[in-house]
């Protein structure tokens, strides 16, 4: 039987490649089927078969029917092309989901390889226990059936991954079979993915972004995201060697592998993906300075219909969830006592969104620190503050809004959600089973008081959002009104002067004979003689429009104080 998330030909038969065929496609000299001459063309070991379609290579090849040499040819070609999309990253048009079971996800994702942390919760409403291990162990504890069964007292197991690596992910997928498309949004979601909420028939994704304040006095470059952290990538003389034990290609077909550049794709998304990186740092280390430090990181939850809670999130540390963990420890807590896994799922809703409240009030402190310092001295070094605070909530308003829809979506269309994967034409569909949502009825309650937490946050982005671009405003208009003070000023001691300066060059001239000056024995009398009158005539004729405005503020200012004493002597 095909495996899900896999291509098939016109018989069924599966086209992705299994680790076994991969490894030995020929059978033991021992066994019956194995072929006393040697076929005539070696076989592609990377091509895409099945064990049937092994034992059946090796008969000759001169043996089988035309339509089976078709076949053949289509199965390499989609092996070369498959293997060079497994070298770039995430290429247009690829296949949708991660087959965990599959070679090329190994290939594509066996570099992200990361230390984490993972505990264990199992409780009820009377017991509790709790286990914290590392990868090895984790991995030993899912591969072992024995050991990862639940005892028949546990109604929620929790299992919460710090850290992001790929064969925990891969041992926790194949156990609890989560979906190829679930795993895809994992490995590729990052501080700006969009939060969402996606049914299944056997469990319910979320994906959301988790805002939390980080050490204010940490350098803002430092917390960057890398470009693929925590990926770990192989040497070229690695890949080449896994190739060769995933892949061994035969000559015609390492030839037709080498014309499609595999190296150069991969040196170019490299290329492209350090450019962006450096842009990023760049940008940053032009935006420091006093910033409000928030680390963002994706959450991933899966919840199973058996009770199982999965959380992911790409932080190698369980602060995060540590509250959540402390409040399974007390017997009496709501949470513990309810025994409800969707509660456990509210909980690390309602876990984000007291982290984002945290990160509104540190915004609603900063603005205000902002705003003294522009009513006491507005200057351009605040309004460039203001304008990276406002880049940063128009970025956290836009990531922080989808949340508000998935916890909107969880209360309301739980149960419509649930009915749409039912489908009632199957003929093993039974009618008379009930439709069950993965929200229960308390959860739903509990997830509007979450709800309102975020329209709350959203709110509040959003006055801050205002008051800054409002500072900004403010600062300019004063720059401009200062900046026309002084022109006025200048405009003042020009009205005076000018005519004083003109009368003065008349008069400084230096001839033999002045007949304005020789009647006064060359007196400054005829100066300001012409002068003063000048004078009276030209400052009121520039500065009439001020002189009204005076003679009208003197006029209100009189009126008031009339009524003022009109009121206190009656």
């Amino acid at each position: 039987m095909p495996r899900e998330n896999s291509f098939s030909d016109d018989d069924g038969r599966s086209l992705t490649p299994d680790l076994e065929d991969a490894v030995n496609p020929y059978p033991p000299p021992t066994s019956p089927n194995y072929p006393r001459s040697p076929p005539l063309n070696p076989p592609n070991l990377y091509t895409t078969r099945t064990r049937e379609s092994v034992r059946s290579r090796a008969h000759s090849t001169n043996l089988r029917p035309p339509i089976d040499r078709f076949r053949h040819a289509v199965r390499k070609v989609i092996a070369l092309h498959r293997g060079a999309a497994v070298m770039t990253r995430r290429p247009a048009g690829a296949e949708p989901g991660i087959d965990p079971r599959s070679a090329a996800a190994d290939l594509q994702f066996g570099g992200v390889q990361q230390e984490c942390v993972i505990e264990v919760v199992d409780y009820s409403g009377v017991r509790a226990s709790f286990g914290r291990m590392m990868n090895r162990e984790f991995i030993e504890l899912m591969n072992d059936p024995t050991a990862s069964e639940r005892e028949p007292w546990v109604k929620v197991r929790w299992i919460n991954i710090a850290g992001l690596s790929w064969d925990v992910v891969k041992a926790i997928s194949i156990k609890y079979d989560l979906h190829p498309l679930a795993l895809e949004d994992v490995f590729h979601s990052h501080s700006r993915a969009r939060s969402k909420v996606d049914y299944y028939v056997r469990h319910l994704f979320l994906r959301v972004l988790c805002h939390e304040l980080g050490d204010q006095d940490q350098d803002p470059l430092s917390t960057l995201p890398h470009a693929q952290s925590p990926t770990r990538e192989n040497s070229g003389d690695e890949k080449r060697s896994f190739l060769r034990r995933r892949n061994p290609l035969s000559g015609s077909a390492q030839r037709s592998a080498s014309s499609l550049n595999i190296p150069q794709m991969r040196a170019a998304a490299d290329s492209v993906t350090e450019q962006r990186r450096m842009q990023d740092v760049a940008l940053a280390a032009l935006k420091s300075g006093e910033r409000v430090n928030v680390n963002v990181v994706p959450m991933c939850i899966f919840l199973l219909r058996d009770g199982t809670v999965i959380s992911i999130h790409s932080t190698p540390s369980l602060r995060i969830t540590e509250p959540i963990t402390n409040r399974l420890r007390q017997f009496d807590t709501g949470l513990r006592t309810s025994a409800d896994p969707s509660l456990l799922v509210q909980s690390l809703l309602a876990l984000v969104a007291d982290n984002a409240l945290e990160v509104v009030n540190a915004y609603q402190d900063k603005i205000k620190k902002f705003e003294r310092k522009v009513l006491a001295r507005p200057s351009i070094e605040t309004v460039r503050n203001l304008h990276i605070l406002s880049s940063d909530l128009i970025l956290h308003r836009r990531t922080l809004a989808p949340i508000k829809t998935v916890v909107y979506g969880l209360r309301r269309y739980d149960l419509d959600r649930a009915a749409a994967l039912v489908d009632p034409s199957a003929e093993d569909a039974d009618q008379s089973v009930k439709i069950v949502g993965f929200m229960s009825h308390a959860t739903q309650i509990y997830l509007a008081d979450v709800h309102d937490n975020m329209e709350y946050v959203l709110s509040q982005l959003d006055v801050i959002a205002g008051i800054g671009q409002n500072l900004g405003d403010y600062t300019f208009n004063m720059t401009s009104y200062e900046m026309n003070e002084v022109m006025r000023r200048l405009m003042l001691v020009t009205v005076i002067f000018l005519p004083l300066t003109l009368l003065t060059g008349y008069f400084g001239m230096n001839f033999d004979f002045m007949w304005s000056t020789k009647s006064h024995n060359h007196s400054d009398s005829v100066f300001w003689i012409i002068a003063l009158p000048i004078e009276v005539i030209i400052v009121p004729l520039f500065l009439g429009p001020d002189i009204r405005r005076l003679v009208h503020y003197m006029q209100k200012r009189m009126l008031t104080k009339r009524a003022v004493e009109a009121v206190r002597s009656a």
